[in-house]
């Protein structure tokens, strides 16, 4: 088991009964984020939560966010300017009777072996994926998305557990960032950026619903899908020299792709390149290094 603090903001979101009927929702602050939001916010019932992006309306990533359904309440968890986010909803909502409140809350993360047992042992109950717990003041989420494998958000005023977590298991954000990309987890800002189509990613299984109706983004995405496959395909992989993040990937010295997250202590890395010519232990270039397929990243492991 290993564990790192996480420097993520929250911000709760409350709304009221609508007298209308909006999407066939009854609560404005449902009707809300529904149609901001990529993912099927409708469907979570108390203490579930799921992942989501805010696009653009060329289908583009601009935000993600994991929602979690407290009660009739909301929690948005995510790592963007909470500034930002939090005026850009305010300016969104329009005559929505939706109400937001920042919430200043610790949040952790342990993952892999053993994470499951130390839950269990400090709480006594372990959740389903993708729902989580309350204990006291304490959030306890299921949460296999962030690195692609066993792990546990658990997040509020964290006192009363701080003294149980092992120090020498404590990773930095480097190390974290390195099993990210290892692992093959897009994230925001560096796979999830506007000159990537999100189904061009391994995680849309999980972020995008195609049934839940109207949202921003709703319909470059639907002709993306209905299209068939996109023509590019994230994958990971090594290299034997040096490497920099929107380096291009060639093949015949032509660019066939181009290089998104690297780890420089095990020589690996994310990016993307055409489908066609994706395959496993194909080698490729860039302008320092000889690149070699390690893994298609079409699927999540989770």
């Amino acid at each position: 088991m290993n564990w790192i603090k996480l420097k993520r903001n929250k911000i709760l979101v409350k709304g009221k009964q609508s007298k209308l009927n909006l999407k066939g929702i009854k609560e404005e602050h449902t009707a809300f984020l529904q149609g901001i939001l990529t993912n099927n916010i409708a469907q979570l019932n108390d203490k579930e939560f799921n992942y989501n992006l805010m696009l653009d309306h060329k289908g583009s990533p601009i935000w993600d966010f994991y929602v979690f359904k407290d009660n009739e309440n909301y929690i948005l968890d995510f790592e963007c300017d909470r500034d930002e986010v939090f005026n850009k909803l305010k300016q969104l909502k329009l005559s929505y009777q939706v109400f937001f409140e920042v919430l200043e809350l610790e949040h952790i993360y342990i993952f892999g072996e053993d994470s499951e047992k130390f839950i269990q042992q400090t709480f006594n109950e372990v959740p389903e994926r993708f729902k989580y717990l309350k204990s006291e003041n304490i959030y306890i989420a299921n949460n296999p998305l962030r690195l692609g494998q066993k792990g546990f958000d658990i997040f509020g005023n964290l006192e009363s557990i701080k003294s149980s977590l092992p120090t020498d298991l404590k990773i930095d954000e480097g190390k974290f960032e390195n099993l990210r990309i290892n692992n093959c987890i897009p994230k925001i800002g560096k796979e999830l950026v506007e000159k990537v189509l999100p189904l061009e990613t391994n995680i849309w299984k999980y972020a995008i619903s195609l049934n839940k109706g109207c949202y921003v983004g709703q319909e470059a995405i639907a002709r993306v899908y209905f299209r068939g496959k996109p023509p590019r395909v994230m994958v990971k992989f090594s290299f034997d020299n040096a490497l920099d993040e929107n380096e291009k990937v060639l093949l015949n010295d032509k660019p066939v792709g181009f290089i998104t997250s690297v780890n420089i202590k095990d020589k690996t890395a994310i990016g993307f390149i055409l489908r066609n010519i994706a395959e496993s232990d194909k080698e490729l270039k860039s302008s320092q290094s000889v690149l070699k397929i390690l893994s298609i990243c079409q699927e999540l492991n989770v």
